[in-house]
């Protein structure tokens, strides 16, 4: 019994590849300052010449770091790596409060700074751990269908309820008479901007964010990064591919699941199956010995693997 393979027009197969190349991994791009995430995303693209991509959670345009940017088939993983931890190093301005948080926005508030190494330590003690967050305005969060940065650059503020994340670790590194520097670990959707806020708030002078660079993404880390420019002076196609993680390694929080040729098959065409490598509960990475890597499921209260994102058998 084989595997089978999800069959595809042919005349609508040769139309897409005029679109670009069908090429399958993840990116680890170190994204510059002053570029949007959709910009980086863009020329990327571009360079590679891909057919589908897509970026894994946003970056604002005075950030740099780790963009993890998903070609092809692993765009179908690209939602584990939104909702994956994420870590950054920062630089938060004392004395100044902007209405954006960062270094763009305008002043709504400024003070002398005079805050010793004591009185920063036990202000940031208090954002360490389960807390609560209410997001910025200037955000993409949408209200009735628009994003909240829209509302507040017509001068507009709704309410927003607090959401619950996690800081897993908040050292400051560095502290000048007018800055601090602060290295993160956080959950999905923390906001660096509201800390540097609050945090000014405590220390009674205020902050906003100065920079920010992501330093890791789940599993991976900036150091293993590739920025734009060294993608445009890549000489060949098959150097730039060379670059490209296979999509089940950005997964290897997930444990693995090997499926013998009958249960591959059946699931292959939606069906859950039984593994007996299988774990009691959450999500697994599915593997059969003829195909490889086939995508992500999740163990079902009956203890069989339920087909989620399945990648194209090539």
């Amino acid at each position: 019994m084989s595997i089978p393979i999800p069959k595809v027009d042919p005349v609508l197969n040769k139309s897409r590849r005029r679109g670009g190349r069908n090429i399958q991994g993840i990116l680890l791009l170190d994204k510059p300052v002053g570029l949007t995430s959709n910009g980086a995303l863009q020329e990327a693209k571009a360079i590679y010449k891909a057919r589908k991509a897509g970026h894994t959670g946003s970056l604002d345009p005075i950030a740099t770091g780790l963009l993890p940017i998903c070609f092809g088939e692993a765009t179908k993983i690209s939602s584990f790596f939104l909702d994956a931890d994420k870590r950054y190093i920062t630089v938060f301005r004392l004395g100044v409060s902007t209405d954006t948080g960062d270094a763009e926005g305008e002043s709504v508030f400024s003070a002398p700074v005079d805050v010793s190494d004591e009185e920063v330590e036990e202000a940031l003690a208090t954002f360490r751990g389960s807390i609560q967050q209410v997001p910025p305005m200037y955000s993409a969060i949408k209200h009735r269908g628009q994003p909240l940065y829209k509302l507040a650059r017509q001068g507009i503020e709704v309410e927003r309820k607090p959401r619950a994340v996690n800081v897993y670790q908040a050292t400051w590194r560095r502290l000048t008479t007018d800055s601090i520097e602060v290295e993160l670990h956080c959950s999905s959707g923390f906001y660096v901007r509201t800390l540097a806020h609050e945090l000014g708030e405590r220390l009674g002078c205020g902050a906003h964010v100065a920079s920010l660079r992501r330093t890791g993404v789940g599993p991976f880390t900036v150091d293993n990064a590739i920025s734009l420019e060294q993608l445009r002076s890549t000489d060949s196609v098959a150097e730039l591919d060379r670059l490209l993680i296979p999509a089940d390694e950005g997964l290897s929080n997930l444990p693995d699941v090997m499926l013998s040729t009958d249960a591959a098959y059946y699931l292959c065409r939606g069906q859950p199956v039984r593994a007996a490598s299988a774990p009691s509960s959450g999500w697994v990475r599915l593997y059969a010995k003829e195909a490889g890597f086939l995508g992500v499921g999740q163990v079902l209260a009956d203890g069989r693997v339920a087909p989620k994102r399945l990648f194209h058998i090539q």
